[in-house]
């Protein structure tokens, strides 16, 4: 039977509440697989897992009840080995690892910022900063619309224009938000945003962090800026990619 992983922490982490249960109909019961100096917390891992809201949040409400009583390194929802001893071997190959990120990670959270243009400011704020485009558009509305060329010129030139805007903003947003963070990791791109970076924060500096973003909002007015946390560090368990997996588990699926 595979062995779904939620997270790993310390052995000398605390024991988990009585009749704790995650993810599965019915929901499966989750214990602590020891190995050494760290222990995983581990459960039997449903056929067909997929990231349904229940399974979520169950994943979830697991790492929020260990993460109450000392450090977690959290496994993205999936997060499967084929048995336990592969659990145990992975544990023991890179102890010196997780002991060590356990260490940075204690008592941090994950804030995940994402921001997109609001279109219709965004436009406003590159026509007034452009006045080459302001007058090719006023003189398109002056000659009825312009010619096909026009129009399709107008449509390139306003383009590029956002586009610059966008990296522009993208760097606002990191400037300001970096300094009140303990690191960053940049999320998968997609479309719609141009932000997309979890942020690593002290429990205790969470509220100056939640109070920066709230003065990057009012200074860029022209962006939607989304906030999603406190999370576990997922971003911060292992260096690289956020979506890197130690080697020997794997994610059927992964979910932000």
């Amino acid at each position: 039977m595979s062995t779904y992983v939620y997270g790993i922490v310390a052995r000398s982490h605390p024991s988990l509440p009585d009749g704790l249960t995650g993810v599965g109909d019915p929901p499966r019961p989750v214990r602590l697989l020891p190995a050494g100096e760290l222990a995983a917390i581990v459960g039997e891992a449903p056929e067909g897992l997929r990231p349904k809201r229940r399974d979520l949040m169950a994943h979830q409400t697991v790492l929020g009840e260990a993460g109450s009583t000392g450090s977690v390194l959290p496994m993205r929802f999936g997060s499967v080995a084929p048995d336990e001893d592969t659990v145990t071997a992975v544990l023991t190959e890179r102890a010196g690892h997780y002991q060590e990120r356990l260490r940075a990670l204690d008592a941090r959270v994950e804030y995940n910022i994402k921001a997109s243009h609001v279109e219709e400011a965004v436009l406003h704020q590159v026509m007034a900063a452009d006045p080459e485009l302001r007058a090719f558009a006023e003189a398109n509305r002056n000659a009825g619309g312009g010619s096909y060329d026009d129009k399709l010129r107008l449509g390139e030139m306003v383009a590029t224009a956002v586009r610059a805007q966008e990296a522009e903003d993208a760097a606002r947003v990191h400037e300001a938000l970096e300094g009140a963070a303990e690191a960053a990791s940049a999320g998968p791109e997609s479309g719609g945003w141009l932000v997309n970076v979890s942020f690593l924060v002290h429990r205790d500096e969470a509220a100056a962090f939640l109070e920066t973003v709230d003065e990057t909002r009012k200074s860029l007015p022209h962006l939607e800026l989304r906030v999603n946390g406190p999370l576990p560090p997922y971003s911060f368990v292992e260096p690289g990619p956020a979506d890197a997996a130690p080697a020997g588990l794997t994610g059927a699926e992964r979910v932000e």
